[in-house]
């Protein structure tokens, strides 16, 4: 069996044709295109629904209009205006990548893939998504959304996560790219995964290439791709100390690598009865302390059990680079990681809390 069901021109024509009728042209990073606002908008998409990138990267343009204002930026105040997206390391990497822009590129973003492989956070896929949709230059994309068009067209199995399986599916996005309309071929490719081919209930009659697809021939489009190897998350705890003081309670800055690298947390502890050690290591003179319900928060590769412990505190301890006392109802311009923002907002509700 031929790796492609159809000639690649036959594919691009059929694509294209309805790209003209249905494609998404609204986008707010569809309009006065630059390879700035491209690259920031697939970052955001990342692991990430339009719908909830619409908001932040509305509000990210609005701060950092042009790759020198990232730059020149804090990372504070990046990562607390990418609080709530999640996948924190994208923030980091946006941020080192624009002043790398700033610094070895004189500001100009590079004009091949090969050049933007060299900033922080871009792979393949990404360099090939700024140069085709803000440049017009011919390059192959495979983000998870062309991953499904591509393994259900061809019946490729295998997971896609493994090198073989990709290596196989860049030689059909090669095979399949077109010279010319590259930026809407390669928008029409993300829009029939998001759209059309999606990963539950493909809408396979509207698909303009489902005469060819051997997954719908198969009668079994939703078994493609091959799900990733199901594996059991562990699981860690960890105990959260929220210190009080008049009305104020300590934040922390993370270190920059890491989990929550760079956001701003609570204090952290292994256990509840730790919490007043903490207070008198940072000469604090400690109350008594109360946990309050404990929650789990899911990463990609552990399940972690977080306890809450409220303790309230006396004596002196001056803000700091790493270190503030934050109003709970106003924390500033902070990057708070999704945990934190659930905590401080739930301080002003009524709870139960459990003495220890």
């Amino acid at each position: 069996m031929t790796l492609l069901p159809l000639a690649p021109a036959s594919f691009q024509r059929a694509v294209l044709d309805w790209y003209d009728q249905h494609g998404r042209t609204e986008l707010p990073w569809q309009q006065a295109v630059t390879p700035y606002r491209v690259w920031i908008s697939e970052i955001m998409l990342q692991q990430t629904q339009v719908a909830t990138v619409i908001p932040y990267f509305e509000r990210f343009m609005a701060r950092f209009p042009e790759v020198q204002s990232l730059a020149a930026a804090p990372l504070d105040e990046v990562l607390h205006l990418w609080t709530g997206l999640g996948y924190y390391a994208r923030a980091r990497n946006l941020h080192r990548a624009a002043q790398q822009v700033v610094t070895e590129f004189g500001g100009e973003f590079p004009d091949t893939v090969e050049g933007l492989m060299q900033l922080s956070g871009i792979g393949r896929s990404t360099a090939g998504a700024i140069v085709s949709l803000s440049m017009g230059v011919r390059a192959p994309i495979l983000d998870g959304n062309v991953k499904r068009v591509l393994t259900r067209l061809c019946a490729i199995d295998g997971w896609p996560g493994t090198r073989a399986v990709e290596q196989q599916l860049w030689q059909v996005a090669e095979l399949l790219t077109p010279s010319e309309r590259v930026g809407a071929y390669t928008q029409v490719m993300m829009d029939l995964g998001a759209t059309l081919c999606t990963s539950r209930r493909p809408d396979c009659p509207r698909c303009p290439v489902v005469a060819h697809c051997r997954a719908h021939a198969g009668g079994r489009p939703e078994q493609y791709p091959t799900p990733k190897p199901r594996k059991t998350l562990p699981v860690r705890q960890t105990t959260l100390v929220m210190l009080q003081q008049q009305q104020q309670v300590l934040l922390v800055q993370r270190p920059p690598s890491g989990i929550w690298g760079g956001l701003w947390c609570f204090p952290e502890v292994a256990t509840p009865e730790q919490a007043a050690e903490l207070a008198t290591s940072l000469g604090l003179t400690p109350g008594i302390a109360a946990a309050l319900d404990g929650f789990r928060h899911t990463f990609s590769h552990f399940h972690l059990d977080i306890t809450p412990v409220v303790l309230p505190v006396t004596g002196h301890l001056d803000a700091g680079a790493d270190h503030r006392w934050v109003d709970p109802t106003d924390p500033g311009a902070l990057g708070l990681a999704a945990p934190m923002s659930k905590l401080l907002a739930g301080l002003g509700q009524p709870h139960t809390p459990r003495m220890l």
